[in-house]
């Protein structure tokens, strides 16, 4: 009876430890940490968009509220698109540099929980075509957020507890940490990543300019 007994104590304990080993490892993000572009970590940045194994990479560090981002999302990328990302010449990562007021980092935030479901980018265009005029007048507060994620039929109890939970602050941070070592002080703020050069543009600039650019290195 003993026996039975001591065996049954370790299980019990076997079970128990099983069960608070897993509410209390945090939760992991599977993410490539060895992922760089020049001097650049963009390990905590948004997935590649175009072809991975292009050549030159554009660094993009953005804020949803920004209104030069905008700017730059609908007069200038459309034709990077057309002209080097669906070539597959070049592709583009955006990192976070979410510093205008409350509603920056949550809407930073917000697009990661919508890349847990296959969907950065859907959310991430979402945002840059849903921006207003006035920062943080709660057209990217968390209620909003989450009628973005709605309306791509996204899981919301999924969505909900990312966001909530803070689940994706420190990777926000983290990106705002790199734009501050490569001495990005506003946004949009580029970096024009090649096999042997990298080259920052500052601010909202014109096709031409990224052209100049891009033309010598491919």
């Amino acid at each position: 009876m003993n026996k039975k007994v001591l065996i049954l104590g370790v299980i019990i304990a076997a079970i128990m430890v099983a069960i608070f080993a897993s509410s209390s490892t945090p939760e992991t993000i599977d993410l490539d940490m060895s992922r760089t572009h020049g001097t650049i970590s963009t390990s905590m940045g948004s997935p590649i968009l175009g072809n991975p194994s292009a050549s030159i990479t554009i660094v993009e560090f953005g804020d949803y509220q920004c209104h030069q981002c905008y700017n730059w999302y609908h007069n200038t990328k459309p034709s990077i698109t057309r002209d080097y990302i669906d070539t597959g010449k070049v592709n583009l990562v955006f990192l976070d540099l979410a510093f205008l007021v409350n509603d920056s980092p949550r809407a930073a935030q917000a697009s990661y929980c919508a890349e847990d479901q296959g969907f950065y980018w859907d959310y991430h265009d979402l945002l840059y075509n849903s921006q207003e005029p006035e920062i943080d007048n709660g057209w990217a507060n968390s209620e909003r957020l989450k009628s973005f994620a709605f309306s791509l039929g996204l899981d919301m109890d999924l969505f909900d507890t990312c966001l909530d939970s803070g689940k994706y602050s420190e990777r926000v941070q983290y990106n705002i940490q790199q734009a501050r070592e490569h001495g990005v002080k506003g946004t949009p703020g580029f970096f024009i990543v090649g096999p042997d050069q990298q080259q920052q543009i500052g601010g909202a600039q014109p096709f031409s300019v990224f052209k100049q650019i891009l033309d010598p290195m491919i």
